[in-house]
């Protein structure tokens, strides 16, 4: 199992939509798929038709070794996909986590206990910097970060950089940002294409070949709780996700690349 963690500091920039619609993508293919929603807004989980609400069990049990993953696991079989819903007590679960010898690594151990089960672990980070995003990182066999072709965006990367240094540094991982997705991209502002050339110039080897373009369905999909290849897979937005799928596929899955 290839553990994906989607990850940026700056929210926004297409997160839980890359998360969640990159999933029902490498699904469609047939691959075994897990999703987990570990950030306390819980988007991923209402985007699916789930609810915000405290449960007796959650995800930050897991985070603090009083739970084990395949007793939140939910079955999507609509999707073919299984979900391990995020919840809003995710909010206390970092002060909780203090608490516990090494928190940052207990993610780690509880997904390689799922390892034979499933072709690839897709996991929704926080947007912000704290013991939650740094469990996902350190889960993580790749790194994806989605961003927008902004001045702002640029300054996410490059804070997210220094983040994976910083873990890397306390830690002892080798981790890297494998690759870099541009989102919600308007080939029509001359800012964003300059943006996106001067990416693909200095970071070639870390950005996909493939786009995310601007849709509004992609916007709109989370209200239908649904992924955008189930409303309409003709949909640009869905089109780009299969091409990511399948870029990911021929990426992460060559050996000669992993």
């Amino acid at each position: 199992m290839k553990v994906l963690v989607v990850a940026n500091q700056k929210g926004g920039v297409g997160k839980t939509t890359t998360t969640l619609n990159l999933a029902a993508s490498l699904a469609a293919t047939g691959r075994k798929i897990l999703l987990m929603d570990i950030d306390s807004q819980a988007n991923l989980t209402t985007g699916l038709g789930g609810k915000k609400t405290y449960e007796e069990t959650t995800i930050t049990d897991v985070l603090l070794d009083d739970a084990s993953l395949e007793s939140l696991m939910q079955r999507k079989p609509e999707f073919n996909f299984d979900v391990i819903p995020g919840s809003p007590d995710l909010i206390s679960a970092e002060l909780e986590m203090a608490r516990v010898s090494d928190p940052t690594s207990i993610l780690k151990g509880k997904l390689n206990l799922l390892a034979h089960k499933y072709d690839y672990c897709l996991i929704d980070s926080p947007p912000s910097l704290g013991m939650l995003s740094v469990s996902a990182l350190r889960a993580a066999d790749k790194i994806i970060i989605p961003l927008q072709c902004e001045h702002f965006s640029i300054e996410g990367l490059a804070a997210m950089q220094r983040t994976i240094i910083e873990i890397n540094e306390a830690t002892g991982s080798n981790l890297k940002i494998d690759g870099i997705l541009r989102t919600m991209f308007d080939q029509e502002k001359e800012r964003a294409r300059e943006i996106s050339e001067k990416l693909e110039k200095s970071l070639a080897h870390q950005v996909f070949s493939t786009i995310i373009p601007k849709c509004d369905l992609l916007a709109e999909a989370p209200s239908e709780g649904k992924p955008i290849m189930y409303i309409d897979p003709d949909a640009k937005g869905a089109l780009a996700y299969f091409a990511l799928a399948g870029e990911i596929i021929m990426k992460f899955e060559d050996k000669n690349v992993a």
